[in-house]
């Protein structure tokens, strides 16, 4: 088991290139099911959730490559429907191969998923969706057993809750379907977005890109021309980043981003004292005379991020009076409460909401990531405590970030990846 020892005080400087959106490179691996031709994707992450998607692809006979953040995979050799527990236990992603190969073969196994563990978040709403375009569904022994022999069927669905990948697994099945569906309540976040231009791009009919309300025309069971895509910036990884130039109060170069992705977060860091400059690829964050502090309420995109919730939580120990984060999303997303309070933060929990008292004086302590973005917060802390934070588990930053002790190191941290 490894861990990381980060030395707190260091003011940080220069630039960083965000790497491609883990949360848009998962389904659109799922999306190679589709595929009819073998596909390029580049910007890819190197992180270990790509590496289970893609190990889970090759399990079902896929065959692929991964050098320099481009995968060149050819799904069209897929010869199995059934997506084992050994992978799909390590990531809720998983369940993303769920709609296209229920689509491509009109029928599949997939092992009910695991992940992190940040609260419930069922998958009735596939299960739904897709008995909605006549699949026959059950749970047998912990998988979902899927049958759908005449294949897919178009159909009118009012997603009850947004639900990100629910929205992607089922417009990858409806891209598959006999006749049109008709999907209301998408989620609309940038990720999502991607797929369906990809799947435009392919040939598909799709009304309503971007927006809540889609029309998508099926092939018929017909597998599609998809060309090769570049996967888009990790609009997360960019705000942890510029988080760790706030929290430093340093001047840090975002480069390889769409700012357009980030609105709701550089918003709210120029609400909180920050000046930021951006071009069409570029941000920049400058130090805040005063860091006020702010009230945060997680919700769907375009509004704010819940994956950006627990990195502004350790931002806001640092500023001077009451910020309040409700989270919207998930029940049992402050496991890093806990965590951040052993170094000296002041922060009391109440039902959805936390309420941050700063400026806290936070000082050097071993802690335990809980799940992939508690573990960012506990870097952004450990880099303004006093003395050397030891953060453990830290298995869960290396499913969604890449080289983060490369990234972090170049801007001046302190930083370093031992064994325990």
């Amino acid at each position: 088991m490894h861990y990381l020892a980060i030395q707190g005080k260091q003011k940080l400087s220069g630039s960083v290139s965000i790497s491609g959106a883990k949360n848009a490179a998962l389904p659109l691996l799922a999306l190679t099911l589709l595929s009819s031709r073998k596909l390029t994707i580049t910007n890819i992450p190197e992180v270990a959730d790509v590496k289970t998607l893609l190990q889970l692809l090759t399990n079902l006979g896929a065959t692929s490559t991964c050098n320099n953040n481009t995968v060149e995979i050819d799904s069209t050799t897929v010869n199995s429907a059934c997506a084992n527990y050994d992978i799909v236990r390590k990531m809720r992603a998983s369940i993303l191969t769920l709609g296209p190969l229920l689509a491509r073969f009109g029928h599949c196994e997939v092992s009910l998923p695991g992940g992190c563990a940040i609260g419930q978040r069922p998958i009735d709403l596939h299960l739904k969706a897709l008995e909605q375009m006549g699949a026959v569904i059950e749970i047998k022994q912990g998988y979902v057993v899927a049958k759908a022999p005449k294949g897919l069927k178009g159909a009118t669905i009012i997603f009850d809750k947004v639900t990100v990948t629910g929205s992607e697994n089922i417009i990858m099945a409806a891209a598959l379907a006999h006749g049109s569906s008709k999907l209301v309540n998408v989620a609309k976040e940038p990720e999502v977005v991607q797929v369906c231009e990809i799947l435009a791009d392919a040939g598909v009919k799709i009304e309503g890109i971007g927006t809540s309300q889609l029309i998508i025309a099926g092939s018929g069971g017909k597998l599609l021309d998809i060309p090769d895509f570049k996967v888009i910036p990790d609009r997360i990884e960019a705000g942890t980043y510029l988080c760790a130039g706030a929290i430093t109060k340093s001047k840090i170069t975002l480069t390889n981003v769409n700012p357009k992705h980030l609105e709701a977060v550089t918003l709210k860091l120029e609400q909180m004292g920050f000046k930021i400059d951006e071009t069409r690829d570029t941000l920049t964050i400058h130090p805040g005379e005063k860091q006020l502090p702010s009230d945060i309420e997680t919700s769907e995109y375009p509004g704010f991020p819940t994956d950006l919730q627990a990195q502004f939580m350790a931002l806001c120990t640092q500023a001077k009076g009451t910020s309040i984060i409700d989270e919207r999303l998930f029940e049992n997303r402050f496991m890093h409460v806990s965590e951040l309070s052993r170094m000296g933060a002041n922060i009391k929990l109440k039902g959805h909401s936390a309420t941050v008292e700063g400026k806290a004086k936070l000082n050097a302590a071993d802690v335990m990531a809980t799940d992939l973005r508690a573990s960012s917060a506990l870097i952004l802390a450990a880099l303004v405590a006093d003395g050397t934070t030891k953060i453990h588990r830290i298995y869960h930053l290396d499913r969604g970030y890449e080289n983060l002790e490369g990234k972090f190191s170049k801007l001046g941290a302190q930083i370093k990846r031992l064994e325990e």
